[in-house]
């Protein structure tokens, strides 16, 4: 995929998000969580919770299970891939992945 076409939407200065946390951000109308894993990588997916509809995920906890990186959902606690969107227990939860890039210190997402 080129990348350089896609639309891609500043959400905040890299620095902003603390290491393994979230932060939820408006990009093309959809709630996307933006995570940060340790101190450089940068992780997006949807932000709401398709088994409650509650834009929650961007406050879940981040962490490992076996090889994948996930966070938690705070409600039911399902694990979402955070490189994939896959819901590892109710996989037709899934959500949408979207690509993170740093470009001038900033978290850049595409829609």
């Amino acid at each position: 995929m080129n990348t350089d076409t896609l639309s891609w939407t500043a959400v905040c200065a890299a620095d902003d998000i603390l290491p393994n946390t979230g932060v939820c951000a408006l990009v093309d109308g959809r709630h996307v969580a933006v995570f940060r894993v340790g101190e450089s990588q940068y992780f997006a997916i949807d932000n709401v919770d398709p088994k409650a509809n509650a834009s929650v995920l961007s406050r879940g906890l981040v962490g490992n299970l076996g090889d994948k990186t996930v966070v938690a959902s705070p409600l039911y606690k399902h694990h979402f891939d955070l490189k994939t969107g896959e819901c590892l227990e109710l996989p037709e939860f899934s959500v949408r992945a979207h690509e993170v890039r740093i470009e001038a210190g900033q978290v850049m997402v595409v829609g």
